[in-house]
């Protein structure tokens, strides 16, 4: 972890210039807040992913704005120090910069969050700005935009094709000076993540990206060992799905056979 005092954004802008790796992860309730930057998370990011490993969705697409205020508020009550994101869940912000705010001024107001993060390159630019002047913090986030999956068809590499990788650098410039405070790169080739990471002022954050960015971020599920499947990029760190459906089989075998509760 950087240090012990509040992350902030100028915490891990300063990273960046002194070429320090900031951690990254989910989380998704107090609980996981609280074991997350107490283990040395500096930042906690409270995922739309939520739809598919705590609500049961095959996307994040039905993920609503009130789903997001209520995990987000948990995390922000379990944490002490680390920078909280929140995701601006899908058509809660694409219609208009206006429609962009009045979400990232009910989230921030609401949740006590640091920081919100939305998808799209060059065409958010706008909106990207619009937040920024007004004195909301704002991750971007480029390459597979799980938002779009009903319009990419299949989660995937982004940027194979030269055309794609020049359009995602331009991406990237374009987020970072509409203002933006750091840049997801998801799914894209490393050396490109690389070449953008060296090209930009602002901390991009790799998932599955390769080693070249600034930070790293991970699903809490697939680096707990959580998912019934993790992707390629993500090796779990541990089994806990294997613990704990051992740990709840053995208690219900004891129930079954009276040996719990003992008297």
């Amino acid at each position: 972890m950087i240090d012990k005092k509040p992350v902030t954004a100028a915490t891990l802008l300063r990273a960046k210039q002194n070429g320090e790796k900031t951690v990254w992860l989910t989380a998704y309730d107090a609980a996981s807040a609280s074991i997350a930057e107490a283990a040395g998370a500096d930042v906690l990011l409270v995922g739309d992913s939520l739809g598919m490993v705590c609500l049961g969705y095959d996307t994040t697409i039905p993920v609503m704005l009130e789903d997001m205020i209520h995990h987000t508020k948990a995390v922000v009550r379990g944490n002490k120090t680390a920078w909280v994101v929140c995701d601006l869940p899908f058509g809660s912000y694409q219609e208009s910069p206006e429609q962009a705010v009045k979400t990232s001024v009910r989230v921030m107001q609401e949740t006590g969050c640091d920081a919100v993060k939305l998808e799209g390159g060059a065409h958010m630019a706008e909106t990207i700005r619009f937040l920024t002047e007004r004195g909301i913090a704002v991750v971007g986030h480029i390459g597979l935009t799980p938002q779009s999956i009903k319009k990419l068809g299949v989660y995937g590499m982004q940027g194979k094709t030269e055309d794609a990788q020049a359009q995602l650098l331009a991406d990237a410039q374009a987020v970072e000076q509409a203002g933006a405070g750091a840049l997801v790169l998801e799914c894209i080739p490393e050396g490109l993540a690389a070449k953008i990471t060296g090209k930009l002022g602002i901390p991009t954050v790799g998932i599955g990206a390769g080693p070249g960015c600034d930070a790293q971020v991970l699903v809490w599920h697939d680096l707990l060992g959580l998912s019934e499947k993790n992707p390629s990029f993500a090796p779990a760190y541990a089994n806990l799905r294997e613990i704990i459906s051992d740990a709840i089989g053995r208690w219900a075998a004891d129930v079954r056979n009276g040996t719990f509760p003992k008297s």
